[in-house]
């Protein structure tokens, strides 16, 4: 198998973590460059063998896969400094920044350029990630494979065949984690309020989640299946989800979804200015 060069631009947590991915995958280091401007993140790069540097149009010119993987806010200057290495070399370019839209980005680089969009969540960062992608009309097939093994290195991969649902995806999976983070902390803290000990609360509760989400993932069954399996008749459990429901648990997480949605439009309007 031959494997294309790819060179990331920007060295942060998510590039790292897809750069690990890569290499447990079995992609050659020597096939992987990476740019920062912070010598420290450089330095922990080289130490997984891959090369590395701070000069981002050199990394372009050399590349058949370019990923960008900078804060949103620097994007624009960013791909604009790209847009000629780009346009002379024509690779595809995979984000992974947040609130881009391929519009804007192939504006900034240029115009006419293979743009694969991704949404990873910070799961990413332990293999256990979920990202959406969405091509734009200019990716082959066979660009759209190799955007899919890069990501799917951290985890699930999903393609969208319209962009406009990266807003919802933005809010569910790519906020998602704070959201079980938060079920998370009010179990624990309701445990402790019981009287169980710190760390048992949070072992307990930890070890919960991860075997609820093993079972759905297990299961052909959906959610509200196996719901009712764990949920005996006058027991325990249906009195707490009595309570939930009683509570509006239902519709205070749909608005809260819907709230980061809309503001993922928003960051995108305004980013893509």
């Amino acid at each position: 198998m031959t494997f294309p060069f790819l060179s990331f631009i920007g060295g942060g947590n998510m590039a790292r973590s897809l750069v690990g991915g890569l290499i447990a995958d079995h992609w050659p280091v020597d096939r992987i460059h990476v740019t920062d401007p912070s010598a420290d993140a450089l330095t922990r790069l080289a130490a997984l063998g891959v090369g590395t540097g701070s000069d981002n149009t050199a990394a372009v010119a050399a590349a058949d896969v370019v990923v960008l993987a900078v804060k949103p806010q620097t994007m624009a200057a960013v791909a604009r400094e790209l847009a000629g290495p780009v346009q002379a070399r024509r690779p595809l370019v995979i984000s992974i920044a947040a609130g881009i839209r391929t519009a804007a980005l192939g504006r900034w680089l240029g115009g006419d350029v293979a743009l694969v969009r991704c949404m990873p969540n910070t799961p990413a960062l332990v293999q256990g990630g979920a990202t959406a992608l969405f091509a734009n009309i200019q990716v082959t097939a066979a660009q759209r494979d190799v955007a899919e093994t890069v990501l799917r290195t951290v985890g699930l991969t999903l393609w969208l065949d319209d962009e406009e649902q990266m807003d919802a995806v933005t809010a569910l999976s790519g906020s998602g984690p704070a959201y079980f983070f938060l079920v998370i902390e009010a179990l624990q803290a309701a445990g402790e309020r019981l009287g169980l000990p710190a760390d048992s609360a949070r072992l307990l509760t930890l070890q919960t989640a991860f075997g609820a989400a093993k079972m759905a993932l297990g299961s052909d069954a959906d959610a509200a299946t196996l719901r009712r399996h764990v949920t005996s008749p006058g027991g325990t459990t249906e009195r707490a989800l009595q309570t939930l429901e009683t509570g509006g648990i239902r519709d205070l997480l749909g608005q809260a979804v819907e709230a980061a949605r809309d503001r993922s439009r928003e960051l995108a309007d305004e980013l893509g200015g």
